[in-house]
């Protein structure tokens, strides 16, 4: 694990934020294996990131698809890393057993919700003690990411 990069959004919301992140992660030419919290926000963010962009699309699939592996963008709600993603993003909070396999860790929260806020907190001070490498990024407010600390 290079590093856990927490992205708090203050002035977006996830649906708005992530598909750059994942646009930037497919530009270096990397798979991302995103986690969320249940199956509702899993399809809700299916259906953004076939849409954000009129000219084009991020491709991807989710749980239940037949070939997860081929995908460089796999939405989950389980632990298995079945596209072989060198990034995993984590939405608001959601857990994840064992992040070191990974290159690293994008960690998105929403900083409206104060159960999410506290919750990064607490894996913010998780992950500090354990020694893993982090960076905290605070979204501007143009929407764009300022590196703090």
């Amino acid at each position: 694990m290079d590093e856990i990069r927490f992205y708090h959004l203050q002035n977006q919301t996830i649906e708005q934020g992530l598909p750059a992140l994942l646009s930037k992660i497919q530009e270096i030419g990397k798979r991302a294996l995103v986690k969320v919290p249940d199956r509702s926000y899993m399809d809700t963010l299916d259906k953004v990131l076939w849409e954000f962009d009129p000219a084009s699309f991020l491709p991807h699939d989710k749980d239940g698809s037949k070939h997860p592996e081929e995908q460089a963008v796999f939405l989950t709600l389980s632990e298995d890393n079945p596209n072989s993603a060198e990034m995993l993003v984590l939405i608001d909070a959601v857990q994840f057993q064992d992040i070191m396999p990974f290159d690293r860790c994008l960690y998105m929260f929403d900083g409206r919700n104060e159960a999410t806020v506290e919750q990064a907190r607490g894996d913010w001070k998780k992950y500090k003690d354990a020694g893993v490498p982090m960076s905290y990024w605070q979204q501007g407010e143009r929407g764009g990411w300022e590196k703090k600390l």
